[in-house]
């Protein structure tokens, strides 16, 4: 994070949940088009776009259900439009890990697993509240309320619902209702200096694993 933004912000501490505020920067996006609209426009003023970043402590086993602060950890990403996994590949005995061994791929599947968790919780509710108002003929609320069904049984199936096949309208109607795995996922490998360029043995059993369906 700290690399990204340019800045001190995140704290590194070789101790859990050292972040407890997520930490938040914003970058602006360098882009050759717009200093060839400026030399063009003869403009006085570049007003590059940017990416805002939060950075929160790492899931752990139960986090949907408040482990590790894990509710307060999951509310800071809803509003966001991608989500970013650092999964730790390389071993150092003088820094700890939660499950006390390196296994970023077990590390992943507790990831997603908590957000499918949450994200059924969060249906949970809505549902409830959608059948009420379908109750009045409210046409709208039957709309949300079909839907929503539909990704409570995905998620039920083990399920992201970034990977269930919708039709773009019913993609652009389940944005509005903040699930976390409807999101666009990036896994990035964090590896010793010297594993960079190469990889080393955690990354090489991630590249031959189908991350996406860790889950299923």
């Amino acid at each position: 994070f700290n690399a990204l933004t340019n800045s001190s912000k995140a704290q590194a501490a070789n101790f859990p949940f050292c972040t407890i505020e997520p930490n938040v920067g914003v970058v602006p996006v360098p882009d050759e088009r717009l200093d060839k609209l400026i030399e063009i426009s003869k403009s006085k003023k570049k007003i590059n776009t940017t990416i805002e970043f939060v950075d929160i402590a790492g899931l752990v086993e139960g986090a949907s259900k408040g482990e590790g602060l894990g509710n307060k950890f999951l509310s800071h990403i809803r509003e966001v439009d991608a989500i970013i996994h650092v999964l730790r590949c390389f071993e150092d005995p003088d820094i700890t890990h939660v499950e006390n061994n390196i296994n970023p791929l077990r590390d992943a599947e507790i990831i997603e697993t908590e957000l499918m968790l949450a994200d059924i919780e969060s249906l949970d509710r809505q549902i409830q509240n959608l059948t009420k108002k379908a109750k009045t003929n409210d046409q709208d609320a039957k709309s949300d309320l079909l839907l929503m069904n539909e990704l409570y049984a995905l998620l039920s199936e083990g399920k992201p619902i970034r990977l269930g096949n919708f039709t773009d309208e019913k993609v652009k109607q389940y944005k509005s209702f903040n699930l976390l795995t409807s999101k666009p996922i990036l896994y990035v490998c964090n590896v010793e200096e010297n594993d960079a360029a190469s990889g080393n043995s955690f990354t090489k059993n991630i590249y031959s694993t189908d991350i996406r369906q860790l889950s299923l």
